[in-house]
């Protein structure tokens, strides 16, 4: 337990980024299993799975600003992402 005002408030603050941290990184993951089903199906629909990579992109540019994954983990990934899609583009 803190024993300080300071500790305790660094605790309270640090469990309040973990939950924000712990649902953001959720929604990503979440926006990256939907792009990858789609990319799945055996009728793979061109435009949805563009669709659901921009917005897939879009949370990783965002975790990077708000400090949650590092660039180049977010780069990584987004480039993971980009060589599935363009697979399928052919």
């Amino acid at each position: 337990m803190a024993q300080s005002k300071t500790s305790a408030k660094r605790a309270r603050t640090a469990e309040a980024n973990r939950l924000r941290n712990k649902s953001f990184k959720s929604k990503l993951k979440t926006s990256i299993k939907k792009f990858e089903e789609t990319i799945d199906q055996t009728e793979v629909d061109v435009e949805t799975a563009r669709e659901n990579l921009l917005q897939a992109t879009s949370l990783l540019d965002k975790s990077i600003n708000k400090g949650i994954l590092h660039k180049n983990t977010a780069a990584r990934k987004k480039s993971a992402l980009s060589k599935k899609f363009n697979k399928i583009a052919e």
